[in-house]
């Protein structure tokens, strides 16, 4: 699953980029305003923080929420008091797009997340041209070379990478990357099952000075509390949020 969807994802950024040549991304990241600290608004808190995400459908779920205006959506997650927003941007299989993140960074003030399966340096400029100050890679999509020469384009043009990983080795190479938000995805995205459990037995590994973040199962506030109590200073949270009151939604899980 996860080779099909890297694939899928770069044939449309080279759709793209016959439509809308690298030096005109390029020039269009250079023209917009410098990206948000990221590392400063997810930086661990007396409380966990929330990561909440526009999320109209997946692989294993299938349709979850139609989100006509992920702006409103977005500004619905700040008012709920969510730190950062993430936007799915992958057009096959979880239906959004660069348009939907365009809108989000509009329409809100805190740091906003290219959700994406990256993999070529063309995606990392699209995402700032379209007002990203964080994108995701995913160890297991990408060789070490690629992860490394990735993370350091996303660093010089101002944003922050989210470093994702499913194992001890993939977090090992996530780590040796240098990155400062490292997170633990409970969801293998080569076969879709889920294990809540994995963030635990992985986050003494990841250093103080390295946010933590959770990342899927998550379908309560006991999970939520669940991530808080085995170290997770953040948790990206994406169904739960788009199949409730995202605002009430919120303050529960909030309170850990």
């Amino acid at each position: 699953m996860l080779d099909d969807l890297v694939a899928g994802a770069l044939e449309d950024a080279e759709r793209r980029r016959s439509e809308r040549p690298l030096a005109a991304v390029e020039a269009a990241a250079a023209d917009r305003a410098p990206a948000l600290d990221a590392l400063k608004a997810l930086a661990p808190a007396e409380r966990v923080k929330i990561i909440a995400e526009v999320k109209r459908s997946s692989p294993s779920r299938g349709a979850l929420a139609e989100i006509a205006d992920p702006a409103a959506l977005a500004v619905s997650y700040e008012t709920g008091g969510a730190s950062a927003i993430s936007v799915l941007t992958e057009e096959r299989r979880f239906n959004g797009s660069l348009a939907d993140l365009e809108a989000v960074r509009e329409a809100v003030s805190i740091p906003v997340l290219r959700k994406e399966f990256i993999a070529d340096p063309y995606q990392v400029f699209e995402a700032r041209a379209a007002g990203a100050d964080l994108v995701l890679l995913i160890v297991a999509a990408l060789d070490q070379k690629t992860l490394v020469s990735l993370h350091e384009l996303i660093t010089s043009l101002g944003m922050t990478s989210l470093v994702e990983a499913h194992t001890a080795d993939e977090l090992s190479r996530a780590l040796d990357t240098g990155a400062g938000l490292v997170g633990v995805n409970a969801r293998n995205l080569s076969t879709f099952e889920l294990d809540r459990d994995l963030f635990g037995s992985l986050a003494d590994s990841i250093p103080s000075g390295v946010i933590r973040v959770a990342e899927s199962a998550v379908k309560s506030a006991d999970d939520v509390a669940h991530y808080r109590a085995a170290g997770a200073d953040v948790v990206l949270v994406g169904e739960a949020l788009v199949t409730s009151d995202p605002i009430a939604t919120l303050e529960e899980f909030l309170v850990h």
